[in-house]
This record gives structure tokens, sequence and C-alpha cells, in this order.
């Protein structure tokens, strides 16, 4: 453990101090909810209230509480906990209140991803939800933030049961600085979590399980029934501010943001396998945040205050950042833990057993090269990631503005086998601004929105493929990492703007000749290919699969964005 302590030590030096984040209040008494302002929901009986915590008072109720174990991470010891049979979200028992007459009614897309629930089950949920904190001596309450921006962030209210919930929004939102930030606090949202009860009458109200996640934007709460899972708390508030941003005529987006030394900003959207969180993380560049931001008429900004990152085959060689982040204030969830050679309980991220959702979840300041701001201004890159296992698309293109929308409304990216469980070949996926399951609005409003930034900003857009070149999954090879990153390294130093271009014939985006360190074949993805006629009738097949998926979408938004897709041949035109 000595030289566990000596190591852990060492990575802290150049982060900000734990003990910046100094707020706590342990407010005891019979008017201890006033006094906190939860009596205002009706929650009054808690005699002993924990307020904003510290994170070392966190980490001494979570091991009192028996709440789950510590874990001997190789830099240092870190409270993990087991979530039951829930290790990700619920998305079948996520309800949006349909309030009659209202804002959110008129203008929420509602769908199978936002469904609608009455009034009235709301209500009878809240009083469970009330009843139960109020048979309860003790609550844990979090005040903070969602959003960098002052002009755009929403001051959000936690009520947990258990301290490693509390732990959990510490790490994710953005932590109140002062005690004076806590006087008077008036939440925008609050969110009662009742994860450990269930509800028993569940297809009496119409729900679709005994769990329920619950959002009454009109009466600014959310409820959770039956779920322990962390990432319910975090991806809930990123579903609201997904309603609330565009209203103020800003932009909310599932993406990755740094910054480089001369203050230029880039995004990096991407679903799961593509490369988001590794190519984002440069080391010339500032990380701003790895998964939630808004673009609002100041610039970009963070919405949380830490990072949640998937551990499974974690390693120190290939994640090296998220690694060393896994230290004391950080939190593991779900992840297998095995004794060692010295008996002790460490970390095993290569069994998944339990899940392949196995997450972390630590304070941005865990990451060394963290933009403290949290905030920048406009892009001036946006890079849309996609894995392409069918190995059509070439490693770097760059994209009109009208591209831009088509391929943000998309967002597409491939399944390939080992993913997941019974794919054997390439499985396109589609999920709308790379971000379907949080997006509250129409995805059109969205993309709306994006081209109305970059014709105001002048921003430019790229699409990047970290998959396949010389045949599809299979027969060709994965774009090693060296390409990858001389793709985005050229969008970022400008160079890739020198470079002469041709036009795809397909997808009608530019793609470069020559860019350096990457080979002048692998950007013509038909010569990479032994069978030319092979890759064109592939070519047509995803054609087709990205013009099927956008049937969807066509006489929405405020123009026809199909028009700048892929071109199909008579023959698949009638298909």
């Amino acid at each position: 453990m000595t030289q566990i302590a000596s190591k852990s030590t060492a990575v802290m030096e150049p982060y900000e101090p734990r003990d910046d984040y100094n707020v706590s209040q342990t407010v005891k008494g019979d008017n201890a909810c006033h006094k906190v302002g939860i009596s205002t929901l009706g929650i009054t009986n808690p005699a002993t209230i924990y307020r904003n915590l510290t994170f070392q008072e966190l980490f001494d109720h979570e091991v009192a509480n028996k709440e789950g174990v510590v874990a001997h991470a190789e830099y240092g010891n870190t409270f993990a906990v087991d979530t039951g049979k829930f290790t990700g979200r619920s998305p079948k028992d996520k309800w949006i209140v349909f309030n009659e007459g209202s804002e959110s009614a008129e203008h929420i897309d509602w769908n199978n991803i936002n469904q609608a629930t009455s009034p009235e089950v709301f209500d009878k949920l809240f009083q469970k939800a009330v009843a139960y904190f109020n048979s309860k001596q003790t609550a844990y309450v979090f005040d903070g933030y969602c959003g960098a921006s002052t002009t755009s962030q929403r001051k959000i209210r936690f009520v947990h049961e258990m301290a490693w919930q509390q732990h959990f929004v510490s790490n994710m939102f953005i932590r109140p600085e002062t005690d004076g930030e806590l006087e008077n606090f008036e939440p925008d949202f609050t969110v009662i979590n009742c994860c450990s009860q269930v509800v028993e009458d569940w297809q009496e109200l119409g729900l679709n399980s005994d769990t329920a996640v619950v959002f009454n934007i009109e009466k600014k709460v959310a409820l959770i029934f039956g779920t322990w899972y962390g990432g319910e708390n975090k991806k809930g508030i990123f579903s609201l501010m997904n309603y609330w941003l565009p209203m103020a005529g800003n932009l909310p987006m599932h993406c990755s943001a740094n910054i480089g030394k001369r203050g230029d900003t880039a995004l990096f959207f991407g679903l799961s396998g593509t490369g988001k969180t590794t190519l984002s993380a440069d080391p010339d560049r500032a990380l701003i945040g790895d998964d939630e931001h808004g673009w609002d008429h100041d610039g970009v900004f963070n919405f949380e205050g830490g990072c949640y990152a998937k551990t499974i085959n974690l390693s120190e060689k290939t994640e090296p950042d998220i690694y060393r982040a896994i230290r004391t204030d950080a939190m593991l969830e779900n992840v297998a833990l095995v004794r060692d050679e010295n008996n002790e309980v460490v970390p095993d991220y290569f069994d998944t057993n339990k899940t392949e959702n196995g997450r972390v979840s630590y304070p941005i300041f865990h990451i060394p090269n963290y933009h403290k701001a949290q905030q920048a201004g406009h892009p001036e890159n946006i890079i849309f990631l996609s894995c392409d296992a069918f190995g059509i698309l070439p490693p770097v293109a760059r994209l009109t503005p009208g591209q831009a929308m088509y391929h943000f409304i998309s967002g597409y990216t491939a399944k390939v086998a080992g993913t997941e469980r019974g794919i054997s070949e390439p499985t396109a996926t589609f999920s709308a601004c790379f971000g379907a399951a949080f997006l509250t609005l129409h995805p059109t409003e969205y993309a709306d929105l994006l081209r109305q930034k970059l014709e105001e900003h002048g921003s430019s857009a790229y699409l990047v493929n970290s998959g396949w070149s010389g045949g599809p999954y299979g027969v060709g090879d994965r774009m090693s990492i060296k390409t990858t990153r001389s793709c985005i390294n050229a969008i970022l130093n400008g160079s890739i703007k020198e470079a002469e271009f041709s036009i795809d014939p397909t997808f009608g985006f530019e793609v470069p000749k020559v860019l350096d360190g990457v080979d002048s074949q692998v950007l013509d993805p038909r010569s990479t290919w032994l069978n030319e006629s092979e890759f064109d009738e592939t070519a047509q097949k995803l054609a087709t699969m990205y013009s099927k998926n956008f049937e969807k979408y066509l006489g929405k938004g405020s123009i026809n964005y199909a028009q700048y897709g892929p071109k199909l041949s008579d023959l698949d035109e009638t298909r």
C-alpha cells in the first residue's frame, strides 16, 4: 500500500485539490427540512439532512453505511457500488407528464422515447415519494448546477437516500464553490430519488414495470423508483437540458469538447466505439468535457463537473487518463472486484460477467489536462465520428453546412461482432444527433439550431471514420489510431484546408487526396478494395441504409435536409 500511496500522491500534485469543494452542511433538528428547502416538497420528517458533503465525508458515510466496498485501485482507494439488476438506464420506464395546454405538451416530440403519462399518475407517485422520505430520519441533499455558463445553466437539487448517490451527483454535476451559493438556493428542478422503492400498482397506473423515472416539467420535479443505476440521475437532467436550451435558442449537444493553445475549440460527436473519448483526449489540448455540452451566445460550455466513463477492458496503456483518474473520490459502478496476491480487493476491468457497462465516475479535476473554466468560445471545428464497418467511408471528409446537418441528424456508426450479442456481420446504427435516447424535441429542431450556429460563426464540419478500410469487417483492416489521429490533427491545425479535394460520387462530400501521416490509398476507399465493383455495390447498400433511415425526417425542419444525403443508383431508388 505504501507504493500505491506514493504513486497516487505523485499523480495528484498537478490537480485541483479535493478540499476546494467544502460547502458541507449537516443540518439537524425538527426544522432541518425547512432550513435546506425540501419542506416545500412536503418532506418534513427527516431530522438530519446531509447537504453537499465533502468528498471525504461522503467516503466516510459510504463506508459507515456499508453501501459498497473500498477497492484498492492502482492510483488510490476507490469506493465501489453494485446497482443490482439495473446496470444501465431503463428507457422503457422513462415517462414525461403530458400537461394539457402546457408549453411542454406542445413542443415535446412524443414517441417511444418520450412516453407520456398523466398528471394524475405523477401526483400518486409524488405522494408515494414524499411519504417514503417522511418515513426516514435522514436524507442526503445535493444542490448544484448543470452547465458552466452562468447565463444558460440550471440549478438542480437532488434528494437521495444514500451517500453514494450524493457522491455520484457530486462527481457529475457542477459543485457550488462558496457557502453563499447555498443560501436561499432556489432549484430550477428537483430530482427525488427513491431507488429502493418500487411501484407496486404499476399496471393500474399504466406504466411499463414497477420501475419508473418520471419527469414533470411544469412542476419542476422528477421521481425515480426501483432503479439504483447512477446514470439515471445524469441522463435525466441531460434530457431536460435538451428541452430547456432550444427554447432559448441554444443548442444542447451529446459530444466531447477540447480547446487548443490558441483558444480554438473543437467538438467531437460520436456513438459508442467511434473513439470520441480517446480522440478528444489530446496532450496538446485541454479537455472541456467528455460527454454533454451546450452552445449558447457566448460559446461552448460543459454541462457537467465530472466524467462517467466505461471501464470494460480498461488498461493504463489504452486509456491512461481514465485509468489514472480511478483514485480516491472516483466511484466505481458495477465493476468486478477480485482479491489480489496480497488479499486486497482490486478492480478487474476485464471481467464482464456482471455487465459490459461497468463505469467509473470522477470529478473532472482528476484529468490532468482539463480546462478549468469548463467553457470556451465558439467552435472552429466540428467532427462527426463514425466507425464504418462496411469499409466505404473515407478516413476523413469535409462537409458542406447542408451535409453537416444531414450527418448530424443521421448519427451513423456500425456495430460489429463482439460489440453486442448475436451480431455476426456489420449492422448499421443510426442515432439522431448522436444521442436519440435523450432528445425531447424533434431531431430537426436541433439540426436547425446547429445550422444557424454554423452560419453565424463559420465553423467547419468534418466526418472522420475510424472504421474499416480495404473491405468490410472480416475482410478489410481497422483504420490505425495513427491514421485517425493524423486526420484529427490535420483538422485541428488547419492543414487540411490546404489539401486538394475530390468529390465522393455517392455521398457528395469532399475527400482530401493527400494528407500528412495518412496513406494516400486509404484516402480513396475504393482503391483499397480488391474488387471495385463489390465496393460500388456495398457503397450503394450503405447509401440506401442512410436514405431509408432518413425517411422519418422528411417534411420536418426548416429546410429539406434529405437533399444533402447520398445519391442512390436508379436501381436502389426503386427498391
